[in-house]
C-alpha cells in the first residue's frame, strides 16, 4: 500500500495536474470574485466562506479525472484488480494521493487567500478546520465518480455531472461551518454533519468504487 501510495504521489506531482493546477485555481478565484463583485471589504467578508469553499471543491474536480484514468490506459489498473491487494484499498490508496497532492495545499493556501477576500479574523480557524474536514470527503466522492467513469471515452464531463451533486452537502456544512464561525455563533451542528458525511464516505465509498471498477474492467 505504501509503495502504491509513493507511486501515486510521484505521478500526480510529475504530471502536474494535482498540486499546481489546483492551488493556481485557488488562487484564480480569490484574485477574481473582488474584481467582479467589487473591493468593499464588508461585502467580501459576507461571501468569503462561500467563495473559499467553492474555490477548494472546483480546485479538487479539475483533476478526479486522473485517478484511475491513467492506470486505466498504461494497463496498470488491470494488473492492481489482479493483484494481492484489496480494491477497496487500491480506491482509498488513491483518495489518499489524491487529498495529499491536491486537498492539502488547499487547506494550507485557504487562510492566505482568506486575506485576499477580508474573511473575518474569527472564521480563519474554522476555514482550516472544515476544510481539513471536508477535503478529505471531495477525494473520497470524486475517486468513487472516477471509478463510475474509467474506461469511458470523454468521461471527464459525465463525471462532473456525477460528482457535484454529491458535493453539495460537504459543501454546504463546510461553509455554513466557517460563516457561523467568523460571525460568533455555534457551530456545533454543521460540524457534526460535515464530520459526518467524511465519516460515511470514507466507510461506504472505497467499497462502491471498487465494485464499479471491477464492473468497468469486465
Amino acid at each position: 500500500m505504501i509503495a502504491l501510495l509513493t507511486r501515486d504521489l510521484r505521478l500526480a506531482i510529475r504530471a502536474g495536474g494535482g498540486f499546481g493546477l489546483g492551488l493556481a485555481f485557488f488562487l484564480l478565484v480569490a484574485v477574481i470574485v473582488p474584481l467582479g463583485v467589487g473591493p468593499q471589504a464588508a461585502t467580501l467578508a459576507i461571501i468569503a466562506p462561500g467563495i473559499l469553499w467553492v474555490g477548494a471543491l472546483l480546485s479538487c474536480l479539475l483533476s478526479l479525472d486522473r485517478i484511475f484514468a491513467l492506470d486505466f490506459e498504461d494497463g496498470s489498473l488491470d494488473l492492481l484488480a489482479t493483484s494481492p491487494l484489496p480494491m477497496e484499498g487500491v480506491v482509498a490508496v488513491k483518495a489518499l494521493a489524491h487529498w495529499l497532492v491536491t486537498g492539502l495545499p488547499l487547506v494550507l493556501a485557504a487562510p492566505v487567500l482568506g486575506v485576499l477576500l477580508h474573511l473575518p479574523a474569527p472564521g480563519y480557524l474554522w476555514l482550516v478546520i472544515s476544510l481539513t474536514l471536508g477535503t478529505p470527503a471531495l477525494s473520497v466522492i470524486g475517486a468513487f465518480g472516477a471509478a463510475l467513469t474509467v474506461g469511458l471515452k470523454r468521461g471527464g464531463l459525465l463525471m462532473s455531472l456525477l460528482v457535484l451533486p454529491l458535493y453539495m452537502p460537504t459543501l454546504i456544512f463546510g461553509a455554513e461551518v466557517v460563516k457561523r464561525g467568523a460571525a460568533g455563533m455555534e457551530i456545533a451542528t454543521p460540524l457534526a454533519l460535515l464530520a459526518g458525511i467524511t465519516a460515511g464516505s470514507l466507510a461506504l465509498l472505497p467499497f462502491a468504487a471498487a465494485a464499479a471498477i471491477r464492473v468497468n474492467l469486465r
